[in-house]
C-alpha cells in the first residue's frame, strides 16, 4: 500500500498502535546535504506494509512521528542509526523502545556488522533483490521495482525479528541487548554538536598547538555545513582541514599557499573566518586541552600486552558465539592496557563478565593463553610460580580411549 495523503497515513498508523511491534526502514538522500533528506519510509506489521511517500506534496508526517515516539509499540530496525537520526533531526524524537536486527545478530554470533540480505538469507533463507538500493529515492513516481524493495526490507523483517528475538531469549542474552539499544535510543548519541566535531580527527594530531587549532577550525567548519545543509566537504576538505590545523597560517598569503588549500578561497568570507578560527585556536590554554590521542594510548612497553588482548578476545568471542566487535573495540583494548579502571565498555556489564575479568586477569599474570591442538585456550596460573606453564588437560579420543600420556 502505497501512501500519500495525511489521512491514509493517520488511519495506518492508528493500525499500527495496536501492534506489539512494527519494522521499520528509510529511504533518504544524503550526497549533497549536511542533513540526510527522507524520501520514503516503510512500516509492517503482522498484516502488511506500507510505504510512505515523505517527499508528496503536503503530507505531514506528524502521525509517524507520534507512533515513533509510542513507547507501547517496539520499532524493529536494522542497522537503524541512521533511521533513528533522521526522525531525531526532523521530529526532535528517537524512536523507543528499538530493536536493532543488526546488534541483536553481533550478540548473537552472525559477525560484525552483518549486512540486511546476508541476515535475511541466513535466518529465512531468502535471496533479496537489492538492485534497487542505490536508485534516486527522490525521483517521482517510484517505480515498481523500488516499492517492492522498499516492501521488502520491512517484511522479511518481521521474520528475522522473531527468530533472532526468541534465539536472545533461549540463551539468556536479552538483557545484553537492552545496554545496547540504551545507546541507540539516547538522544546525546545524535546530538551534531559543533564544538564536538574535532573527535573524528583526534588522532590525527600531535602537538598541543595542533589539537587547539584543529578544534577551533572544525567547529566554524561544522556550523557552517549545519547551516548552510551542505556536506561538509563542500566547506572545507578533510585534507585541507588538518593542513591548517597543523600549519596554523596567520596570513591570507600563508592561508593560500597551502597545498590542499582551494586557490582563492583564502579571500573570501570563509578565508577570513578560517583564519579567526585559528587565531582562537593559538590563544586557548594548552593547561586545558583534552588529551592528546598518544598520551592516553599504547606506550611501546604496552603493544605486547595489547596483541595479547586480541588474542583473548578473538578466544573469547568464538567461544561464546558473540562479535569481537561488539565486546571490544582496539581502542578499548589500547585503554586496557594501559589502566585496569579504563573508562571504556568492555570493563562494563555484561562485557566486564564475558571479557573484562579475564583480561584484567591476562594482564596481573594469573590467567595465560595456551595452545592445545591448534587451538587457543585460558589457563589459570599463579605467577609467584615459575617454571613452564602447567599442560593443557589431556583429551579423550573420539572412540572413548584414553590420549596418550605426554613424553617426559
Amino acid at each position: 500500500m502505497m501512501i500519500t495523503t495525511t489521512d491514509d497515513l493517520r488511519a495506518a498508523c492508528a493500525r499500527f498502535a495496536h501492534a506489539d511491534f512494527v519494522t521499520v526502514d528509510t529511504e533518504f538522500l544524503r550526497e549533497t546535504t549536511f542533513w540526510p533528506k527522507l524520501c520514503v519510509v516503510q512500516i509492517a506489521d503482522a498484516e502488511g506494509p506500507v510505504v510512505v511517500d515523505a517527499l508528496a506534496p503536503d503530507i505531514d508526517l506528524a502521525p509517524l512521528y507520534a507512533l515513533m515516539a509510542d513507547e507501547t509499540v517496539l520499532k524493529v530496525f536494522h542497522a537503524g542509526r541512521q533511521d533513528i537520526e533522521i526522525f531525531h533531526h526532523l521530529a526532535g524524537l528517537v524512536p523507543a523502545p528499538v530493536f536493532d536486527t543488526q546488534v541483536a545478530a553481533m550478540v548473537l554470533g552472525f559477525g560484525d556488522s552483518i549486512s540486511y540480505d546476508q541476515l535475511v538469507q541466513r535466518t529465512a533463507g531468502v535471496t533479496l533483490d537489492k538492485s534497487s538500493r542505490f536508485t534516486d529515492w527522490s525521483r517521482r513516481p517510484l517505480s515498481d521495482e523500488q516499492v517492492e524493495y522498499a516492501i521488502a526490507d520491512v517484511t522479511h523483517l518481521r521474520t528475522v525479528y522473531a527468530r533472532l528475538s526468541a534465539d536472545l531469549a533461549k540463551r539468556g542474552r536479552a538483557d545484553w541487548l537492552s545496554e545496547e539499544m540504551e545507546v541507540l535510543t539516547s538522544p546525546a548519541t545524535y546530538a551534531s554538536e559543533p564544538d564536538d566535531a574535532w573527535r573524528r580527527f583526534r588522532s590525527r594530531v600531535k602537538k598541543p598547538r595542533d589539537l587547539a587549532v584543529l578544534m577551533e577550525v572544525a567547529a566554524w567548519r561544522e556550523r557552517e555545513a549545519q547551516g548552510r545543509d551542505v556536506p561538509r566537504s563542500r566547506i572545507l576538505k578533510d585534507d585541507a582541514l588538518l593542513e591548517v590545523a597543523t600549519r596554523a597560517p596567520k596570513t591570507v598569503e600563508a592561508l593560500g599557499s597551502l597545498r590542499a588549500f582551494p586557490r582563492g578561497y583564502e579571500r573570501s568570507r570563509a578565508g577570513q573566518e578560517i583564519l579567526e578560527a585559528v587565531a582562537l585556536g593559538l590563544a586557548r590554554d594548552p593547561a586545558g586541552l583534552p588529551p592528546l590521542e598518544r598520551e592516553r594510548g599504547v606506550s611501546p612497553m604496552s603493544g605486547a600486552t595489547v596483541e595479547l588482548l586480541k588474542v583473548l578476545l578473538r578466544m573469547i568471542a568464538e567461544k561464546h558465539g558473540v562479535a569481537a566487535k561488539i565486546i571490544a573495540s582496539v581502542e578499548d583494548l589500547e585503554r586496557i592496557a594501559g589502566d585496569d579502571d579504563a573508562e571504556v565498555a568492555a570493563l562494563k556489564g555484561w562485557r566486564r563478565e564475558l571479557f573484562g575479568e579475564s583480561a584484567l586477569k591476562l594482564k596481573a599474570g594469573t590467567l595465560a593463553l595456551a595452545l592445545e591442538r591448534g587451538r587457543v585456550v585460558a589457563l589459570e596460573r599463579d605467577p609467584s610460580e615459575d617454571g613452564p606453564l602447567p599442560a593443557p588437560p589431556p583429551r579423550r579420543r573420539r572412540g572413548g580411549g584414553r590420549a596418550p600420556a605426554a613424553a617426559d
